[in-house]
């Protein structure tokens, strides 16, 4: 076998003691101390790539960044789909825009209702392609028809202030705490229109929106009943109370009954929860009272939209005396 030895024709390497660095190697691993601040590194500006596309400029510091792509923003439209969710949504005369039908359709009542409705109300009609309806629905079952909603224009909170000054009545407003189903969201609007509020207050996050789901469950009620969105609804529920209004939130576990409530005729918010949750710490600890609906123990709590409609109902009854 080959080796290194005598007949490879290359020396043999010695044994022995190796030549150290001297030191070198340990004033190596030293580095070369902090990196100078930004206007010490004259160097660094010529080489500073620009950022972007080849050939861009650099972005300057007053540019804002570009925002990244990805969902849906509060201001987009709403987009439903499907023969009967359509003809619902326009039979409850729910606020639209355009009325898509796919071309070549095969037409049958609920096309011929839904194109004769929005035509009586001044609704556009589109004839799109299939793929394009499928892009608007983003692949939902719309059966060769949709309907564009707006966007929603909330009110301001204060704004539900102002609508009871005008009318020169009692404040009531009822705010919705961790509510996300948009059914609960218009019936309660349909009670609150019923008994007399001036508005319901509902959180920007985690909450549900006025979509075409709560146009429908509120028979046209939206219409007439304004709906303000607060960025933190702890805040708002404070300043609420430093102009006056008390807090009332209800919550199966309190100890006082809603028409117990001495409160119940001055200028009022009250607060529902979700159906599983309730009420949350934080809104808990910002209200004056915590109320509950007496009931029997079989029935461990009631639906947000039922529990609303009772605690109205109890409020009208003793401001009517």
């Amino acid at each position: 076998m080959a080796g290194a030895g005598k007949g490879s024709g290359r020396p043999a390497k010695k044994k022995g003691p190796t030549r150290g660095t001297g030191g070198q190697g340990r004033r190596a691993l030293q580095g070369r101390g902090a990196t100078p601040p930004a206007h010490e590194r004259h160097w660094f500006k010529d080489k500073q790539r620009p950022t972007g596309a080849p050939g861009a400029e650099p972005r300057s510091a007053e540019q804002p960044a570009r925002k990244p792509r990805g969902g849906k923003r509060d201001e987009a439209p709403e987009v439903i789909g499907g023969r009967n969710p359509v003809v619902e949504v326009l039979r409850a005369e729910v606020p639209a825009n355009v009325l898509y039908v796919a071309q070549r359709v095969e037409s049958d009542d609920r096309i011929r209702e839904a194109i004769k409705m929005a035509a009586n109300r001044g609704i556009a009609l589109l004839e799109v392609s299939r793929d394009k309806l499928d892009r608007l629905t983003e692949g939902a079952v719309h059966q060769g028809l949709a309907l564009q909603l707006p966007p929603y224009e909330y009110a301001h909170p204060e704004d539900l202030v102002e609508r009871a000054k005008d009318a020169a009545e009692v404040p009531l407003i009822i705010a919705l705490d961790s509510v996300t189903d948009p059914r609960n969201l218009g019936a309660i609007a349909r009670s609150a229109t019923a008994f007399g509020a001036h508005g319901i207050l509902v959180p920007s996050r985690r909450s549900a929106g006025v979509t075409a789901g709560a146009w429908k469950t509120s028979a046209g009620t939206l219409a007439h009943l304004p709906v303000a969105r607060a960025a933190n609804l702890t805040s708002t529920l404070r300043e609420y109370r430093e102009q006056g209004l008390f807090v009332v939130g209800l919550d199966g576990g309190a100890s006082a009954d809603i028409g117990d409530v001495e409160l119940v005729t001055e200028p009022l918010v009250v607060v529902v929860g979700s159906e599983g949750k309730g009420l949350s710490r934080l809104v808990r600890e910002s209200c004056d009272v915590v109320a509950r609906i007496p009931m029997n123990a079989a029935a461990e709590s009631l639906n947000a939209g039922v529990a609303a409609a009772i605690a109205l109902y109890e409020i009208a009854r003793h401001r009517r005396r």
